[in-house]
């Protein structure tokens, strides 16, 4: 018996009418001056993430009875689905600005923990677009429970979890971002706990969101957003780059990507960056460059937290995280904002299983009133736990200096989990600096010359007890740490499963 197809073209017509407007967005009027803002919309976010034509919406009826309401909110102002990034599946959440300022309604708000059960479920890659005004006052809550954050939560360190800032993003939405492992701004974007009209009434602070949660306040000053990007299409690519390093969940292995640039080779160049004598600075970066495999080096945090480099990058094709000093702030002394940035990147390196290269050549922790105030100490222990509780590839390699504790937090310390340990020729060691400490213990000049010949001598003197596994010639640095990525090779088989971390962070 056939079917009635008269039937049926009245009710796909009323499903195709209703998804009409579950796509409509806030009107074209909203949409034009989105787009003349310098900003894609919502959906054009979402193909941008997405490899073309793989993107699949999932909730585009949530608020689909608000239609010929004083209120109507396709698809209840949150864009959400998954699809491919460079073929591999992910999921995704876009707040859309043009429908009632991106705020979060109660079925939204449904549909944002949807997604993180979703990721946790099926293992992967969770992407939120931000730009919305957090929860909606008219919302019935109706007792709730459990919401997104704690599904972000409770995800954490199981799939990469990543925030792009795209404009002003208040409250509840804001929240998402921090407890993301990566979060990106846009020169247009801003982030609060609550928007400058409520700091009025509530302080009587007077402030625009600029100033008050802009890329300057953020990605400089308080460290809380990871990256800046010139727009959104510079955001989502940033996206798309950062996933690129890491497995789709930590029950894998980041993939390996072959190119021109993955063979051994010697770096002749090195010489002429890096003096041995460790008072004069040098360009971590431009060092980093030359040793990664070409092109491949992703910096994060670059604006906060200087004296340490943190970066992802490939090395003979295997995606590797790196913690690097640059002697040439303050001659790589940590402060609180570098030991902050470096455990929260170890702590992300360690959930995905990516091997950490420590490159080491600092003067020790900050020193002075300044850093003792801003609670150096702390965060270089809790740096210190981050890279003593790392269970992945470690590699340490020692340029020209490291003292005290700023070696400790480095992964100096010998047999702590090392994959190698190495050293070049000249470097110099010890508890502090043999002319500041040796002032500060009033050594007589005979003691004095015998410890600064013993910390020149470092690296044969540990070399001699093991505490190095070699001494290199800085042109070979490349070349020695694809052979201790070889020797971890055999980890790359797993099994992987998420990190569960005991104790008490400092």
């Amino acid at each position: 018996m056939m079917g009635d197809l008269g039937r049926w073209e009245a009710i796909l017509g009323e499903h195709e009418r209703r998804r009409a407007f579950a796509r409509s967005m806030g009107g074209t009027d909203r949409i034009a001056k989105q787009q003349a803002a310098g900003k894609l919309d919502a959906r054009q976010r979402a193909a941008a993430l997405f490899d073309e034509g793989s993107f699949v919406e999932i909730g585009a009826f949530t608020a689909v009875l608000s239609e010929g309401g004083d209120t109507p909110a396709p698809a209840d102002g949150l864009v959400a689905g998954f699809g491919r990034i460079d073929g591999r599946p992910a999921l995704a959440g876009i707040e859309d600005f043009t429908v009632l300022a991106g705020s979060i309604g109660d079925a939204g708000a449904d549909k944002r923990y949807r997604l993180t059960q979703l990721a946790a479920q099926e293992r992967l890659p969770l992407v939120f677009m931000l730009e919305g005004a957090g929860h909606r006052l008219t919302n019935a809550h109706q007792g709730r429970s459990p919401n997104d954050l704690q599904g972000l939560a409770d995800l954490s360190g199981q799939v990469p979890m990543l925030s792009l800032v795209m404009g002003p993003s208040a409250g509840h939405g804001a929240l998402t971002a921090m407890l993301s492992d990566f979060v990106v701004m846009t020169k247009a974007a801003s982030m609060f706990a609550a928007g400058p009209p409520l700091v009025k009434s509530a302080i009587g602070e007077v402030v625009t969101k600029e100033e008050l949660g802009g890329p300057q306040v953020h990605v400089t000053a308080s460290g809380v957003a990871h990256n800046l990007a010139e727009d959104d299409a510079a955001a989502i690519a940033m996206a798309r780059r950062y996933l690129s390093y890491f497995p789709s969940n930590a029950w894998g292995h980041a993939p390996r990507q072959d190119g021109p640039d993955t063979a051994p080779r010697r770096i002749d160049e090195l010489l002429s960056i890096i003096d041995p004598d460790p008072r004069f600075p040098f360009s971590m970066r431009r060092a980093l460059e030359l040793v990664v495999d070409a092109g491949s080096l992703l910096e994060i945090q670059p604006a906060y937290g200087a004296p340490l480099v943190t970066a992802l990058a490939r090395i003979g094709g295997h995606s590797v995280a790196i913690v690097a000093n640059d002697p040439a702030i303050g001659a790589g002394a940590v402060d609180a904002a570098a030991a902050d940035k470096a455990a929260h990147f170890l702590d992300v390196a360690g959930a995905f299983h990516l091997p950490v290269i420590f490159l080491t050549d600092n003067p020790g922790v900050m020193a002075g009133t300044a850093a003792e105030k801003s609670g150096a100490l702390r965060s270089a222990a809790r740096m210190f736990v981050a890279q003593h509780r790392l269970r992945t590839p470690k590699i340490h390699v020692t340029l020209r200096k490291a003292f005290g504790f700023g070696s400790s937090i480095m992964a100096m310390n010998p047999f702590d989990g090392q994959t190698l340990s190495l050293a070049f020729p000249a470097i110099t060691l010890g508890a502090m600096p043999a002319a500041g400490g040796a002032d500060a213990a009033k050594l007589d000049p005979e003691t004095r010359a015998r410890i600064a010949a013993e910390q020149a001598g470092g690296a044969y003197h540990l070399a001699d007890k093991l505490a190095f596994d070699d001494v290199i010639d800085p042109r070979d640095l490349r070349n020695a740490l694809i052979t201790g990525l070889a020797m971890a090779e055999a980890r790359r088989a797993g099994p992987f499963g998420p990190v569960r971390l005991g104790g008490v962070s400092p």
